[in-house]
């Protein structure tokens, strides 16, 4: 076997097409855009590389390209941990434990060589809402810019010595009326009896202000998390940017106090259910593939991308009063969407769980982020759970 960095154009779409021909035969499999692969390891593209860097290979074998990893150190979270942590991930691998192993291992030696004690994986080069963990249970159609993975590469990453991090949930639940739990309704009439509190749904026109909103409770609610950092203005600009042309706008919401901002329910259409229809190019024709997929309303699924309250607010009801306010306007005739998935709820986020699990949403898939300390005789632990 071959282990060859990449290091030219031929070899960066190498890296690219592997799973073209790994999961032709898996009907779940959905190709991802080039363009969101491509644009973590571009540092015109990636800011990440302004306080990290990044390495990546294609493993071969009798001249055929039998598997990928790449490897990197994000500077800014790598040192809050008790041991110095680097990141492996967009791993991909025929059936092969020791093709397997010779990747994490180039994975290792890299990390090692730049100081790190540990690795995390399989993650992403960039921020968490992408390309983080290995899916282990739900091997349905992955949800945008998430990882869809063979069940053999959980028994690769166990036997090579990582271990379970945390869980990354994915909920579903049916966009139906009797879907809503009577306890959410209760709660959410409790809350509305204060007219102190009050819920939005955005507008495009005034859409930098809402992500001031956003950024405002995103700071409160999530720095907190292990290894996030807070947003910062240009970024959230950024984020608005990227969504503005795929917002519907009764799907993002807003929770307020006397007009300050508490909390935010932030979803978007499933775009991987459009996106299939692609296969992988947003070139002239894809683009054209994307539009009348759009205008048809294939895509019936929301796809709940983050959820927050500020910590004065939480266990106050707020996250129930979202939903309520929400589902005033989804369960009207004609609202297109059928169902929900409610991505990245960890296990170390036990009141989130418990917020899903009074809606009535049921774990749908699970992704796990491993980590694996180079020291053995250094005791493993798992993520803290957030108070």
């Amino acid at each position: 076997m071959q282990l060859v960095e990449v290091s030219n154009r031929q070899l960066a779409d190498e890296f690219l097409y592997f799973p073209i021909e790994l999961y032709r035969d898996d009907p779940n499999w959905i190709r991802p855009l080039d363009k969101d692969v491509s644009s973590v390891f571009d540092p015109e593209k990636n800011s990440f590389f302004n306080h990290g860097d990044c390495i990546r290979w294609v493993l071969r074998r009798e001249g055929k390209t039998i598997g990928r990893v790449a490897a990197f150190i994000n500077e800014n979270t790598a040192h809050t941990f008790k041991q110095p942590t680097g990141g492996m991930g967009f791993f991909e691998c025929i059936e092969d434990e020791e093709a397997a192993f010779m990747l994490f291992d180039a994975c290792k030696a890299w990390l090692e060589a730049r100081g790190m004690k540990a690795m995390d994986g399989p993650i992403n080069f960039g921020d968490r809402d992408r390309w983080w963990g290995l899916l282990v249970d739900g091997f349905y159609e992955p949800n945008y810019c998430m990882h869809y993975h063979f069940p053999y590469y959980q028994g690769f990453f166990e036997k090579y010595g990582f271990k379970n991090y945390f869980n990354q949930y994915t909920y579903r639940t049916l966009n139906q009326p009797d879907s809503l739990s009577k306890k959410v309704s209760l709660i959410a009439e409790r809350l509305n009896r204060n007219p102190n509190y009050s819920y939005r749904h955005i507008k495009k026109d005034r859409l930098d202000e809402f992500m001031a909103d956003f950024r405002e409770i995103y700071n409160q609610a999530w720095v907190k998390h292990d290894g996030v950092k807070p947003m910062t203005e240009q970024q959230a600009k950024n984020i608005a940017k990227e969504m503005k042309p795929i917002i519907d706008e009764r799907l993002m919401w807003f929770a307020y106090y006397e007009d300050r901002p508490i909390g935010f329910y932030i979803m978007l259409p499933e775009l991987n259910k459009i996106f299939k229809h692609v296969n992988g190019k947003l070139n002239f024709l894809g683009v054209i593939k994307f539009l009348y997929h759009r205008w048809r309303g294939t895509c019936k699924t929301m796809f709940g991308l983050v959820f927050g309250v500020i910590p004065d607010f939480q266990n106050k009801g707020v996250e129930a009063g979202l939903i309520h306010a929400f589902s005033q306007i989804s369960f009207k005739k004609g609202f297109p969407y059928k169902d929900l998935e409610m991505n990245w709820i960890g296990d170390f986020n036990p009141k989130m769980n418990k917020v899903m699990e009074i809606t009535g949403a049921k774990i749908h898939k699970t992704h796990v982020t491993y980590r694996k300390i180079f020291d053995p005789s250094i005791p493993f632990e798992r993520a803290p759970v957030i108070e």
